[in-house]
């Protein structure tokens, strides 16, 4: 039987043990959270306890914290013009977002399509602050989307720069931290941001919980996302999937406690894999390598010549699991935006290969993967000399 290599952590994280252990212990519960009885007091506390790990994760008070089914939704919930604060009412005039931003993102939430502005990146991969400061000077009540780190190159924004831009200009930002928590430092504090977005699968925990979080009690959204119920301070009606955010919790509550050792472990062998493509393969383009700040985890690279779908499946059928750069929802390969936004050539821009790591990879999943890309890189070698024989 072939042992496979996991290296699509980006994608989603396996499940953590104390998140398998927390949803054990959940879906033995079996009151409503907002029934009043024992049961149902029961599983609120299990909420309320998530509710302050996911909290503590990015340094917000768990009153502040709203989950919601995925962070795709939570981004939905976050990106409306009826957004207030205890000194404005007003509804967000425009919303302005960065060129390489999730889907889930650039769709623009509930504002109109005429009201979503894009914002450019310089070629290695961040924001450009001055075309920001130039976009929403004079602009009434900006609302601004900026992920902490990018989903594909996993190159970190500016973002505590672009808040300083955005609060000056009298508005909000939101920052989409999906990719970020639990790999980098990720205070809401720190960076300044009025809204945070989460997924609990991308830090261990189980698939269908998510969650949005305020900095302060001020903000307020006079427009819930689901209508119906009192859930979530009432922007989120539903029964609450309990086991899915208690296993949120405990994910969270893990990836706290073991980020720095974590995060060493995976920087140190996103450097081993790196070293390794480049010295079989020079000609290759690694993005963002020692030019600006990465996620630990993550290495999107691409050479000349190879489309990603066929490196995908050739990755695949030798045991290890990648993906494409720009792999959409339906599971296709289109160039990809960001590269696109950075200035690549679209030869490369269709080329790209994403490596994500997490904390149980391991020397040997390098290994099987640079064994896997020198196969691949030879035959490719082989083909070319081929062609002009």
């Amino acid at each position: 039987m072939c042992v496979r290599s996991y290296l699509d952590w980006n994608a989603t994280a396996p499940m953590r043990e104390e998140a398998k252990a927390a949803i054990a212990a959940a879906l033995s519960c079996v009151g409503n959270p907002s029934s009043v009885h024992a049961e149902g007091r029961a599983a609120r506390t299990l909420i309320e306890a998530a509710r302050e790990q996911v909290a503590a994760l990015v340094g917000a008070q768990p009153g502040n914290v709203v989950f919601t089914a995925s962070g795709t939704e939570a981004n939905m919930l976050a990106l409306t013009p009826a957004i207030e604060t205890a000194d404005e009412k007003r509804p967000h005039s425009r919303l302005f977002l960065s060129a390489i931003e999730h889907a889930s993102v650039r769709a623009g939430g509930r504002f109109p399509r005429e009201a979503i502005e894009e914002l450019p990146v310089h070629p290695d991969g961040r924001l450009d602050l001055t075309a920001l400061a130039t976009a929403i000077a004079n602009m009434p009540r900006p609302l601004v989307s900026l992920m902490l780190a990018n989903n594909e190159t996993g190159i970190v924004q500016p973002v505590a720069e672009a808040a300083a831009i955005v609060h000056a200009a009298g508005g909000l930002i939101h920052v989409d931290a999906v990719q970020a928590a639990g790999r980098i430092a990720c205070d809401m504090t720190t960076l300044g941001a009025d809204l945070l977005t989460l997924s609990a699968h991308k830090i261990g925990g189980a698939k269908g919980a998510g969650g949005l979080i305020r900095v302060r009690e001020g903000i307020h959204f006079s427009e819930p996302l689901v209508r119906g119920g009192g859930q979530e301070r009432g922007l989120r009606a539903g029964t609450e999937n309990i086991a899915g955010i208690a296993a949120f919790g405990a994910a969270a509550a893990a990836a706290r406690a073991g980020r720095d050792g974590e995060a060493a472990h995976m920087s140190r062998l996103r450097n081993q894999l790196e070293a390794g493509l480049l010295a079989s393969t020079p000609e290759a383009t690694v993005f963002g390598r020692d030019t600006v700040e990465r996620l630990p985890n993550t290495t999107l690279f691409a050479l000349a010549g190879i489309k990603a779908e066929t490196a995908v499946i050739a990755f695949d059928l030798e045991g290890v699991a990648v993906s494409s750069g720009a792999a959409c929802s339906s599971g296709k390969v289109q160039p990809s935006h960001v590269l696109a936004a950075m200035g690549v050539p679209r030869p490369l821009q269709r080329g790209a290969v994403r490596v994500s790591l997490g904390w149980n990879s391991t020397e040997a999943d390098v290994e099987k993967f640079l064994a896997a890309w020198r196969k691949l890189a030879s035959a490719l070698s082989k083909e070319g000399q081929g062609i002009a024989a």
